[in-house]
């Protein structure tokens, strides 16, 4: 501290750091740098904002029109028979477990109703053949090899083939065992897919391409329980009991 000529102290003396005048803020350097975050996140984000709203949305009718007729192009059965699962996915059809007496062969429920097994055999129908007539003549020459689930005595032509356990057997007798993975590269276009659902229910789907920017991966068309028929990636969403292709390629 400093003395004044009259003894007694004056001024504080000041210790440590000169003081220095606080700089303007610069106008652009913030504006800048949050017009380039913002920019950047566009850029990023744009992608992933698609995808989110394609998986809330589901795939769009457009994605599916084009990729059903690039399929209906193809000579291969899968090919094909992708082609009508995804028709199928778009035409509404309510969830139906009830018995009905129906013709045979080619006999059916409303059309305007059904479950997952009727999916498949509605497929196959379009693709020139009738799961009844095959699967309930098979059932008559070894009824016993068929689950014996709903106490029935004989075959029954109109409700066998609407049964997942049933189909399941005749893809695995008549059918190419496939193998059962968690590998994508292990499932084709065309393919049929069982599998066991956390109620211990058995759901049965077919395995079709996704849709634009996901046509490498496969996803598949079912009709789960109380709901409406879905073309959705959740091949693994499940245990897959079986995997098949039906009917043999010829060597």
């Amino acid at each position: 501290m400093a003395r004044s000529r009259s003894g007694y102290y004056s001024t504080i003396e000041y210790i440590g750091p000169r003081p220095r005048k606080p700089k303007k803020p610069s106008f652009f350097g913030g504006w800048v740098i949050v017009v380039i975050a913002i920019i950047a996140g566009f850029i990023f984000a744009k992608p992933w904002i698609g995808t989110l709203v394609a998986a809330q949305n589901g795939p769009t009718e457009a994605q599916s029109e084009s990729l059903i007729r690039e399929l209906q192009a193809s000579d291969l059965m899968g090919d094909r028979l992708a082609a009508e699962a995804l028709k199928y996915a778009n035409r509404g059809i309510a969830y139906d477990s009830a018995y009905y007496e129906i013709a045979y062969p080619n006999g059916d429920i409303p059309r305007s109703k059904g479950m997952a097994a009727d999916l498949v055999v509605r497929c196959y129908r379009e693709v020139g053949m009738d799961l009844q007539q095959l699967l309930h003549e098979d059932m008559k020459f070894d009824f016993r090899v068929y689950p014996q689930l709903w106490q029935s005595m004989s075959p029954d032509e109109n409700i066998d083939h609407r049964r997942v356990p049933n189909l399941r057997r005749f893809f695995s007798s008549k059918g190419q065992v496939l193998k059962i993975s968690r590998d994508e590269k292990d499932y084709h276009v065309g393919d049929i897919v069982v599998w066991a659902l956390s109620n211990a229910e058995i759901h049965i789907g077919i395995v079709v391409p996704g849709p634009e920017g996901k046509s490498g991966s496969p996803w598949v068309v079912h009709h789960p329980a109380y709901d409406t028929v879905k073309w959705e990636n959740s091949l693994f969403d499940y245990q897959i009991l079986g995997h098949y292709s039906y009917p043999v390629a010829a060597q």
